[in-house]
C-alpha cells in the first residue's frame, strides 16, 4: 500500500474507531447508540438551524487549525493559537467600535480583519523571535503567551473597555459586522453562521496553493524536513520561522472575524471558548493538511454541537472523548503505518 494511501485511510479508521468505542460507552451507559447518532445526526444536519451551528463552528475551527499546520510545516508546534485568536478578536472589537459610523462597509470590515491578523501575528511572533534569537522552545513559549493574552485581555477590558454594569466592550459599528446567511442568502435560518465562512474557505486553499505549488512554500517546508541540509542550499531558516509563526498568529487572528464580527459585535471574556486548543486536535486529524483541515474541522462541527443536541440524553462530554480518541489514534495508526513502512 502506498504512502498516500495509508494518510488517507489513518483518518478514516480512526474515526470509525472512535466512534466504535462511544457507542460501547453509550450502551453502557443505559442508552441505544443508534437512537443517539440519529438524534445527533437530525439535530445537526436534519435542520436548518443545526447545520448553521454547525457551519459557524467549523470556521473558528479551521482558522485556529491553520494556526497550527502553517508551523507544522517547519517542525514548529503552535500552541498559542487560542491566545493569538483572544489578541486579535479584542483587537477586532476595539478597532471595530472605535470607527466612525460613516465609514463604509468596504473599509470597516476590512480594517477591523487587518487589526485582528495583525494583533494574532504579532502575538505569534513574540514566540518566533524567543525561537530564533534565544533557542527558546516555541512549545512553552507559546502556552505561556497564552496565559499572558488572556491577563492582558482580561485587565484591558475590566479597567478601561468593559461598558458600565456588563462584562463586554462596546458593540461594533454597524458597518463593521460580517452579514449572516440568513440575512444574504436565506440560509441556516436564525444561526450565527455568517459569510466569514468564506473567507475561511478562501484562505484555507490560498494556504493549499502556497505550500504544494510556489517555491515560497517548498523551501517552508524543506527549512521544516532538513534544517541543516535547506542552509547549506541558501534556505533561511530562521525567516521561514518567523514567517510561519507570523502566518500561524495571523490567521488565528483571522477568527475573530467569525466570532466578533459576524456574531457577537463586540468582545467579552472567556468568547473563544477554548477554539485555539480544539484546532491543535483539527490540525492533527488533518495531518496539518490545509485542504483535510475543512472536513477535520466539519467533523468536529459536528460533534461540538452535536453533544449539545443530545445532551438530554447522555453527557455532551462522551462527543468529547469521541475527539480525544480520535487524535490518540491517529497518532497511534501514524507512528504504526511508519514503522510498517520502514520494515
Amino acid at each position: 500500500m502506498s504512502r498516500k494511501s495509508v494518510r488517507f485511510l489513518i483518518p478514516i479508521i480512526s474515526i470509525l474507531a472512535a466512534f466504535a468505542v462511544s457507542a460501547l460507552i453509550i450502551f453502557m451507559a443505559g442508552r441505544d447508540p443508534v437512537m443517539i447518532f440519529q438524534k445527533m445526526f437530525r439535530g445537526t444536519f436534519g435542520s436548518s438551524y443545526g447545520a448553521g451551528q454547525v457551519v459557524f463552528r467549523m470556521t473558528t475551527l479551521v482558522l485556529a487549525a491553520l494556526a497550527v499546520a502553517i508551523p507544522f510545516k517547519v517542525r514548529l508546534f503552535n500552541i498559542g493559537a487560542e491566545g493569538q485568536l483572544q489578541m486579535g478578536a479584542f483587537a477586532a472589537a476595539i478597532t471595530g467600535a472605535m470607527l466612525p459610523a460613516c465609514v463604509p462597509s468596504s473599509a470597516a470590515i476590512p480594517l477591523c480583519i487587518i487589526s485582528a491578523m495583525m494583533a494574532g501575528a504579532c502575538w505569534a511572533l513574540v514566540a518566533g523571535v524567543l525561537k530564533v534569537r534565544f533557542g527558546v522552545n516555541e512549545v512553552i513559549a507559546t502556552i505561556m503567551l497564552n496565559f499572558i493574552a488572556q491577563g492582558i485581555t482580561g485587565y484591558l477590558l475590566t479597567y478601561h473597555f468593559a461598558l458600565p454594569s456588563t462584562v463586554h466592550t462596546a458593540p461594533i459599528t454597524a458597518a463593521a459586522v460580517i452579514p449572516a446567511f440568513d440575512t444574504v442568502t436565506g440560509w441556516f435560518a436564525n444561526s450565527p453562521a455568517n459569510l466569514s465562512t468564506l473567507l475561511a474557505v478562501g484562505v484555507a486553499l490560498f494556504f493549499q496553493v502556497i505550500l504544494f505549488q510556489s517555491r515560497f512554500g517548498y523551501e517552508m517546508r524543506a527549512a521544516g524536513l532538513q534544517p541543516e541540509a535547506a542552509r547549506y542550499g541558501g534556505i533561511n531558516a530562521g525567516m521561514h520561522t518567523l514567517t510561519a509563526m507570523g502566518i500561524g498568529g495571523a490567521a488565528a487572528g483571522l477568527g475573530a472575524a467569525n466570532i466578533v464580527l459576524g456574531y457577537k459585535h463586540y468582545y467579552e471574556a472567556g468568547m473563544t471558548g477554548g477554539v485555539g486548543f480544539a484546532g491543535i486536535a483539527v490540525a492533527l486529524l488533518a495531518g496539518a493538511h490545509p485542504l483535510w483541515i475543512l472536513l477535520s474541522a466539519l467533523f468536529f462541527g459536528v460533534l461540538e454541537y452535536g453533544g449539545l443536541t443530545v445532551n438530554a440524553y447522555i453527557p455532551k462530554d462522551i462527543f468529547m472523548i469521541i475527539e480525544a480518541i480520535t487524535i490518540i489514534l491517529v497518532i497511534t495508526f501514524s507512528a504504526l503505518g511508519r514503522r510498517l513502512q520502514q520494515q
